[in-house]
């Protein structure tokens, strides 16, 4: 029996798959099994193709709806087939409404691939409730909210947007994937949909590509049973069990990475080179006090803004502990170049009203220590700065 007093902490570790019920180890079994062999002619068991439900998957379904607070929880081949297959919940004359500042598949998605199907959509500042309710149509079915937004670190009511949203007969989708259930859960604020990729924080260690979702309502449990056992982009066991044991060490890993992100960010706002900085844990964040009431702690993701495409190509090829690379939420920090990484998928124009530009960097902290970072950060600053005098030099003729 799983007590739902736990802390959560406690519930990583101890739940209702910390122990299987047959053999007594600790860690869930992996069911390779495609098929199931049906022991009576006239009603089958529980588990029949591997496709439509399986123990290994279960468990990870299970875990991550009793952490995030819902009913039911779906795992998928990806982050992007979770949000893909909760999509296939609109009908042709739909309209759905999605934060401006959002991941570029999920743009990509929504204007390349529902728009085919006659799915309206539109794009809003979801910082604003005023904007979301000027925007909002009869026929709006979806409220698609980033809070923090990636890569800006956008800050969203979720309270007030589900409010709205309720009023107006609609749902509101929230992707968790940068705070996780351990700094964030959007269910208790009335979300009807939790989205994650899973690749990322719940799993931390680069080596698994995984998406979930959860939800809170029985009714709507059943929408998404059906279309993920339809559409079948389902997570294979050998990476739901990666999941599952990232999620055993998801608080100790957030912690370190979230105390890391705090001093880094801190720092970048001393460099002369760094423009702006986005985190929700800085003072000067315009959405922290929001941030602050609807979660734990400001998360491990910020991003910073150098000159131009050029300081950031010296910027980068000077350091040496980052890995640059796509992705985020790992045991190593992750430095990404939005423009043309996750928001490639953008026309320069929509990225540029956005704020994404050539100058923006992505960073994800893992669990380096954070003086051996900014000792790093400091040495590709003073490359970048001698650079920049030797340019300056080059204009006026001194060289």
């Amino acid at each position: 029996m799983v007590r739902e007093n736990f802390s959560f902490e406690t519930k990583l570790i101890h739940n209702q798959h910390s122990v299987d019920p047959w053999t007594g180890a600790v860690s869930v079994p992996i069911q390779h099994s495609s098929t199931f062999h049906q022991g009576d002619f006239e009603s089958f068991g529980k588990y029949d193709y591997s496709r439509s439900g399986n123990p290994t998957r279960e468990a990870l379904e299970e875990t991550i709806a009793h952490l995030e607070g819902g009913v039911k929880g779906f795992a998928f081949s990806s982050g992007m087939a979770a949000i893909s297959t909760a999509f296939l919940l609109l009908s042709k004359g739909d309209h759905v409404l999605i934060s401006e500042d959002v991941y570029g598949g999920t743009y990509r998605m929504i204007t390349e691939v529902l728009s085919r199907f006659g799915v309206e959509y539109s794009f809003v500042d979801t910082t604003d409730l005023g904007k979301i309710e000027s925007n909002l149509q009869p026929n709006t079915r979806v409220i698609y909210v980033e809070t923090p937004s990636n890569p800006l670190l956008k800050i969203s009511d979720i309270k007030g947007i589900c409010q709205l949203a309720k009023q107006h007969n609609c749902l509101t989708f929230v992707d968790n994937t940068f705070l996780t259930p351990a700094l964030h859960r959007p269910l208790e604020l009335g979300a009807d949909v939790v989205l994650h990729s899973a690749t990322k924080f719940l799993s931390g260690h680069s080596d698994v590509v995984a998406g979930l979702a959860v939800v809170k309502d029985p009714e709507l449990a059943d929408k998404i049973g059906f279309l993920q056992n339809t559409f079948g982009a389902v997570l294979g066991v050998q990476d739901c069990w990666l999941v599952l044991r990232g999620l055993k060490t998801l608080h100790v890993r957030l912690r370190q990475s979230q105390e890391s992100a705090r001093q880094i960010a801190a720092y970048l706002t001393t460099v002369p080179e760094v423009t702006d900085v986005f985190f929700p844990g800085l003072k000067s964040h315009p959405g922290r006090r929001l941030h602050e009431e609807q979660a734990e702690g400001p998360g491990a993701v910020l991003s910073f803004s150098l000159k131009d495409a050029r300081a950031v190509k010296t910027f980068v090829e000077e350091l040496r502990i980052p890995v640059f690379a796509v992705s985020l939420g790992a045991v190593e920090s992750i430095l990404s170049y939005p423009s043309k990484m996750s928001h490639g998928a953008m026309p320069v124009e929509e990225r540029e009203k956005r704020g994404i530009h050539d100058g923006l960097l992505r960073l994800s902290v893992g669990l380096e220590r954070a003086e051996d970072l900014i000792e790093d950060f400091e040495g590709a600053f003073a490359a970048l700065k001698r650079e920049s005098q030797e340019l300056g030099a080059w204009n006026r003729g001194a060289i």
